[in-house]
């Protein structure tokens, strides 16, 4: 990580040196081995800037960077190709100092303290309360664990928060049906039934949406038969969520639910009107939002609270509890309005830290929001065992599910976070390309030839041994670890990570 800023420091001073311009200059790793390690093209910018040729803008810097003489250590060689890209070699010297850091370093390689004393909220997963783990909900997991790994590489301290789905008018339509039909013997399936069950009846009687609404009241004024049933549902769908997370190998620190923020929400909604910045509107309470048509409703015209509510408490929350330099929302694109709208309003409220960045990922799903009213849901759980039962061939129990659960999880990361994804089983695990299985294979590979190697090799900063051609190609791929994993994190996107490593398990 030190040469690239080395290097782009050096450049951005030269051109100020030799133009007068004043200009952050980004090195990128080509995408052909024999254009080196790092490649600007800061001398075609300059060309149409100056009415140059860029050319001899790029053999002017790299005779004033010579001359200087400041890149010696780090840099063997610099040329300029094509246009006017220009191009550096790193020493093998510098090479053979990061391969003693990968050495030292193994699983920490590419940590830094970057973010030491920083606060970032992660907001995923998310599932509701009273509904089985739906595999919509993986991307939101897998990429919110991920970010969280990321940002935790980088010294920040992450807290994870799985914002649960425990609130609101469906609750009220899961409670009319329980005591209508005097369920004793719940489980997440009968509570999926009896939600789908509701919206088949409503489709017949209108009536039954208010009897749900009224039901919610109920809860939300604390009526002790509605928090006991309720917190059945809570209790119920923890512990399935707890097997799904179990066979992801995902943790998340906190699950505070939306329900956690119903003593805050009185807090929004009084402080909102006192600052004039909630009106009435046809007996509801909305607050305008600069640059955005739709009002943020605030409080519905019967007195209910909504999801913008919980959200502005939430934030109200964050704020007071962690100070966040970001809070980051892996969260499905269909809910963009809803960040936009939310992001203002908390502003304006005074809910976020000044400079506090609010970010929505807005990841795709291709196979479009499933419904779990119409009874339309797929499970994870489903996906997750064909996975393994699939994978059964590789070997053992546990080599099952580690192959079949990791190819899930590879496949997903390693689609853009606004991708859209397309399953298909036959690419997820093939064991010659770009999957999860594949990148298995070779790691197992590579650590049987390492325990196969007699030669044992002594770690120091003076570290150099003669390597094959080839040998040299991984080790030029390997430094670039560090700068991936920055990438990575502050694009939120992990694709980036699961690139590099597939690009690295072909050389090897």
């Amino acid at each position: 990580m030190i040469q690239i800023n080395i290097i782009e420091n050096s450049l951005s001073k030269t051109v100020e040196e030799l133009f007068s311009i004043k200009m952050d200059v980004l090195l990128e790793h080509p995408s052909l081995d024999e254009h080196g390690d790092y490649s600007t093209n800061v001398a075609l910018i300059l060309g149409k800037q100056l009415d140059k040729n860029p050319k001899e803008i790029a053999d002017s810097i790299i005779h004033k960077i010579q001359l200087n003489g400041n890149l010696k250590q780090i840099v063997s060689k610099i040329d300029v190709a094509g246009p006017g890209f220009i191009n550096f070699w790193l020493t093998e010297e510098i090479l053979f100092i990061e391969l003693s850091k990968i050495i030292n370093e193994e699983r920490n390689y590419g940590s830094n303290d970057h973010g030491k004393g920083k606060n970032i909220v992660i907001d995923y997963s998310a599932p509701n309360i009273a509904k089985p783990f739906g595999f919509g909900h993986l991307r939101s997991t897998i990429i919110g664990q991920a970010l969280y790994n990321l940002y935790s590489a980088l010294g920040y301290k992450v807290i994870g928060d799985n914002h649960l789905g425990d609130w609101g008018t469906q609750f009220g339509k899961l409670l009319y049906m329980i005591i209508k039909e005097d369920v004793s013997d719940l489980s997440i399936d009968k509570l999926e039934e009896l939600y789908v069950e509701f919206h088949r009846r409503a489709e017949q009687d209108s009536t039954l949406e208010q009897e749900a609404r009224n039901w919610f009241r109920k809860l939300e004024e604390g009526d002790r038969q509605a928090k006991q049933l309720w917190q059945k549902c809570i209790d119920i769908s923890m512990a399935e969520f707890s097997r799904i997370y179990d066979m992801l190998n995902v943790k998340i620190d906190y699950a505070y639910g939306e329900s956690f923020y119903e003593k805050i929400m009185p807090d929004v909604i009084a402080e909102a009107k006192g600052k004039k910045l909630a009106k009435e509107s046809n007996g509801a309470w909305v607050i305008d939002v600069p640059g955005i048509k739709a009002p943020l409703m605030l409080v519905k015209s019967d007195g209910a609270t909504t999801y913008a509510t919980r959200d502005l408490a939430t934030l109200k929350f964050r704020k007071e509890q962690f100070h966040p330099v970001k809070v980051i929302y892996e969260v499905g694109a269909e809910q963009s309005l809803h960040f936009q709208q939310v992001f203002a309003a908390a502003r304006l409220l005074g809910y976020v830290d000044e400079g506090t960045g609010l970010i929505h990922t807005r990841h795709c799903f291709k196979h479009g929001k499933m419904s779990t009213r119409k009874g339309q849901t797929v499970k994870l759980e489903k996906v997750l065992l064909e996975a393994i039962s699939r994978a059964e061939k590789l070997g053992s129990k546990e080599t099952s599910r580690v192959v079949g659960v990791g190819a899930i999880k590879y496949f997903d990361l390693k689609h853009g976070v606004q991708t859209d994804i397309i399953f298909d089983w036959e690419k997820m695990f093939t064991l010659e390309g770009d999957s999860g299985p594949y990148l298995q294979y070779t790691y197992a590979r590579a650590k049987s030839v390492l325990k196969k190697s007699k030669e044992t090799i002594t770690v120091d900063d003076n570290l150099f041994i003669e390597l094959a051609p080839e040998e040299l190609a991984i080790l030029r791929y390997l430094y670039r670890f560090p700068e991936v994993i920055k990438v990575a994190a502050n694009t939120y996107n992990p694709n980036t990570i699961c690139t590099y490593l597939y690009e690295l398990a072909k050389k090897l």
